[in-house]
C-alpha cells in the first residue's frame, strides 16, 4: 500500500532539487522499466498495477534493494507524470558521474539545449550511432528529466552524461571539433572522420558565438527547401551519420 508521505515523494522527484536533493530520478512505463530492471542499476522502487507487478516477479527478483509497492491505476495516475500513466514507475539511483571526459572518442556537445524532448532525442541519437559519452553545458535541460528519460527511450544506460564547460571542455580535446552551423560548410564535402567534437547549439539561437571560433570545422546542412532551421536533434542525427565512418 503506498502511504502518502511516499506518493508525496514520487510526485516531488518531477522536480530537480528533489532529484538532486535524493539521488534519484523516475522511470515510467512497462519497456523503460523492464530495460531498467534488466540493467546494472540501482533501484531504489518499483510502484506498479498488481497484474505488472505479478508478471514481471523475475525481473523484480533482481533487485532485492528495492522497495516494491503494488498500487491501484488510480493511485499510479496521481503519481505519473505522462498523459496516460502505464502500469509501473520506478525510482532510480542517479548514476555516479566519473569525471573522465571523452579525449579521443566521438562524443556530442550540447550548448544550451533547453527543450527535455530534444535533449532526450539526442541522447537516444548517440545510442543508435555507439556514442559513449554527451557532454552538456551547464545551462542544458536536466538530463534527469522525466520527459528526458522518455524521449532516450533507455539511452542513459548506455550513454554516459556529462555537465562541464565547454571551452574548457574543448581546450583539452586534441580531436576535431566539429560545429553545427548555418554559415559552415557543406557538410557533404566532408569526409568521415574516425573521432571528434560534434558541437549542436541552443534550438533558436544556435552555437554561441565563442564556441564557434574555437571549432576547427564548421559545417551545414545544405538546405534546398523554404525552412528556415532544421530541429536541433534532428541536425545532430543528419550530422552523425554523414561524419561517422561506417554510418
Amino acid at each position: 500500500m503506498l502511504s502518502k508521505s511516499q506518493a508525496k515523494y514520487i510526485r516531488s522527484l518531477a522536480e530537480q532539487k528533489y532529484r538532486k536533493e535524493n539521488n534519484v530520478y523516475p522511470v515510467e512505463g512497462d519497456k523503460l522499466a523492464k530495460e531498467w530492471l534488466s540493467a546494472q542499476v540501482t533501484i531504489r522502487m518499483i510502484v506498479g498495477v498488481e497484474a505488472w507487478m505479478q508478471s514481471n516477479e523475475a525481473l523484480i527478483s533482481r533487485h532485492p534493494e528495492a522497495q516494491t509497492i503494488t498500487v491501484s491505476r488510480d493511485e499510479l495516475e496521481t503519481l505519473s507524470s505522462l498523459t496516460t500513466p502505464n502500469q509501473v514507475l520506478l525510482v532510480a539511483e542517479l548514476p555516479k558521474q566519473t569525471g573522465t571526459l571523452p579525449a579521443d572518442e566521438w562524443c556530442l556537445a550540447l550548448d544550451t539545449i533547453q527543450d527535455p524532448g530534444n535533449l532526450g532525442t539526442i541522447i537516444r541519437i548517440a545510442d543508435w550511432f555507439g556514442i559513449d559519452h554527451v557532454v552538456c553545458s551547464p545551462d542544458c535541460a536536466d538530463a534527469f528529466n522525466p520527459k528526458v528519460v522518455q524521449a532516450a527511450m533507455g539511452g542513459h544506460l548506455r550513454v554516459q552524461i556529462h555537465k562541464a564547460d565547454l571551452p574548457a571542455f574543448i581546450a583539452g580535446v586534441s580531436m576535431p571539433v566539429i560545429a553545427a552551423s548555418l554559415s559552415g560548410d557543406n557538410v557533404y564535402h566532408m569526409d568521415p572522420l574516425p573521432a571528434g567534437v560534434l558541437l549542436i547549439g541552443n534550438e533558436s539561437k544556435g552555437l554561441s558565438p565563442g564556441l564557434v571560433q574555437l571549432a576547427t570545422h564548421n559545417v551545414m546542412i545544405p538546405r534546398r527547401g523554404g525552412a528556415e532551421s532544421l530541429n536541433a536533434a534532428v541536425s545532430a542525427g543528419i550530422l552523425c551519420a554523414l561524419l561517422m565512418p561506417g554510418s
